[in-house]
């Protein structure tokens, strides 16, 4: 039997793992807390997946290394080089394929779509290590010493804490005021958690795709106002009250919140048009995104859960 190993266990790492397993193969994932989803066919083991002899071991006998890991917004700097480094190490070692989820901060400021031919312009200091880790793979891959892909997101619409959107659901559905980022009413390409694990593990098996980097399929653009109004709809509450935080007030609410400073690096992606062609990517695997009224859906059921849950503490 196969063995993939997965490494981070949130909301992709889990669902990757969850693929990988409801269709029959083995699976190891790698957390430093050796947490991650309950399923007979899942190993979980407690690593650091910075330690490169560590992570040589684990790949051992692998067919494919997934780099779901998700180091702290604040930590990219120090956090991303040295996991990357091991990762790439662990599959050129094993002979496996090395499959990384990214983002779109490697585009900076766009002035358009963004297709596979948008050249990486950087504008912050997140996106340059995204950009030095693909160049790092993509190198490693033209010399013949591994095989890469790698797969890249808007943000995502249901990732719970990691969401702008999700993260703003629990007070659409108590009426209270919604705070966004940047802008209110500029389109923004959201993509799923559920789309971008079944992108990775598709082109991770996929010898046409390796040597690539590849836009996630991704819904129609929505602006943040839009978006919240259909959570309030899905939810059959009133249509929230929405407030933004533009980059100004980032900067200054950073000086004594260093997770603010760092959204203010990015808030470029909501103050003009940052919208996803994922035209190549969709003819290339044959499925498009999830209809975004089941995303949205889904965003509600967790916001449900939160709710309640912090009613009950």
């Amino acid at each position: 039997m196969s063995t993939h190993l997965v490494v981070g266990a949130g909301p992709v790492g889990t669902r990757t793992a969850l693929l990988l397993a409801e269709a029959g193969a083995s699976v190891r994932v790698v957390t430093r807390s050796g947490g991650g989803p309950d399923h007979p066919a899942v190993e979980r083991v407690a690593a650091d997946a910075s330690d490169a002899a560590r992570m040589r071991s684990l790949a051992t006998g692998a067919v494919a290394v997934y780099n779901c890991a998700n180091p702290a917004y604040t930590r990219w700097d120090t956090d991303w080089p040295p996991i990357a480094a091991a990762l790439l190490d662990a599959a050129a070692s094993s002979g496996a394929v090395l499959a990384t989820v990214s983002n779109l901060y490697g585009y900076g400021r766009v002035s358009g779509p963004i297709g596979p031919d948008t050249p990486l312009a950087p504008c912050d200091h997140k996106g340059e290590v995204r950009v030095r880790m693909w160049r790092d793979a993509l190198a490693a891959h033209e010399a013949g010493r591994v095989r890469v892909v790698e797969v890249r997101s808007s943000d995502y619409a249901d990732a719970g804490s990691n969401s702008h959107l999700a993260r703003n659901a629990p007070a659409v559905l108590e009426g209270r005021t919604a705070w966004v980022l940047g802008a209110a009413d500029q389109p923004h390409s959201w993509t799923t958690t559920h789309d971008t694990a079944r992108l990775l593990v598709d082109l991770a098996g996929d010898d046409r795709a390796h040597g690539r980097a590849w836009l996630v399929p991704t819904a129609p653009p929505r602006t943040q106002r839009e978006a919240l109004a259909d959570v309030a709809g899905a939810a059959g509450v009133a249509t929230p009250r929405v407030r933004v935080l533009g980059p100004r007030a980032l900067r200054a609410a950073g000086v004594v919140a260093p997770m603010l400073r760092q959204l203010s690096g990015t808030a470029y992606q909501f103050t003009a048009p940052f919208v996803v062609d994922d035209a190549a990517t969709t003819s290339h695997v044959g499925w498009g995104p999830e209809d975004w009224d089941v995303t949205v859906a889904r965003v509600v059921r967790a916001a449900r859960t939160t709710t309640v849950q912090a009613g009950a503490r």
